[in-house]
């Protein structure tokens, strides 16, 4: 049966069914129907911010829906405010649910690979701090060992010179973040690609892996 991993709090969870149901999302399927669908697992991946994370998963096949949000600090349902300012503890994350039948856990971290850089430290591209550092939680035991492998995998191939130093957590408390932040590469186009382009973050995966995302 389909689990809400970190949803402890009603509230985030109404929080969830706000996001997807009734806040203007219409690419995604509604709470009902993901609940519904014995076949759908959840990932959560931070690679920076989350609006670009959120809108490169959804390109990948298989996922069904994404929602951005905080996960990893101390602090309990924190604003988009605090997290940035970096006295929360949280990244900037995104909750990726994807369907088995069409694709896994593994697939997805061979996806997450090409849409981050994997040798910075503490920042993605131009976002800078703590809370935009890259981390793969896991919240089980399967996710655990697929995530160190990928990434021995990728430590192995001689790709980089430089450590790998995406983070492999347990998963935690995941908020959900404003609606603002919700899928607002659709919302606000022309500002999100301004920003994607002056961040230089495609740039930088061409450099990194000879492709963008």
């Amino acid at each position: 049966m389909y689990r809400f991993y970190g949803f402890r709090n009603p509230l985030m969870l109404f929080f969830l069914v706000c996001t997807l149901v009734s806040c203007g999302v219409t690419n995604k399927p509604t709470l009902e129907s993901i609940v519904a669908d014995e076949n759908i697992d959840v990932a959560i991946f931070a690679g920076g911010c989350f609006w670009c994370t959120e809108s490169d998963f959804d390109k990948v096949p298989g996922v069904v829906a994404t929602i951005s949000g905080y996960i990893g600090g101390t602090v309990v349902n924190p604003t988009y405010e605090q997290v940035v300012s970096g006295g929360t503890g949280h990244v900037e994350a995104v909750q990726v649910y994807y369907d088995t039948t069409q694709t896994d856990f593994a697939k997805l971290l061979s996806a997450y690979w090409l849409t981050i850089d994997p040798v910075a430290v503490d920042r993605q591209f131009c976002d800078v701090g703590a809370q935009y550092r890259a981390v793969i939680f896991y919240r089980d035991a399967a996710q655990h060992a697929l995530a160190k492998d990928s990434k021995k995998t990728l430590e192995d191939s001689g790709q980089f010179s430089q450590p790998i130093t995406t983070e492999i957590q347990s998963v935690s408390e995941f908020y959900p973040a404003e609606d603002y932040h919700q899928d607002y590469y659709l919302k606000n186009p022309s500002r999100y690609e301004r920003y994607r382009n002056n961040c230089g973050r495609d740039k930088r995966l061409m450099s990194l892996w000879g492709r963008k995302h």
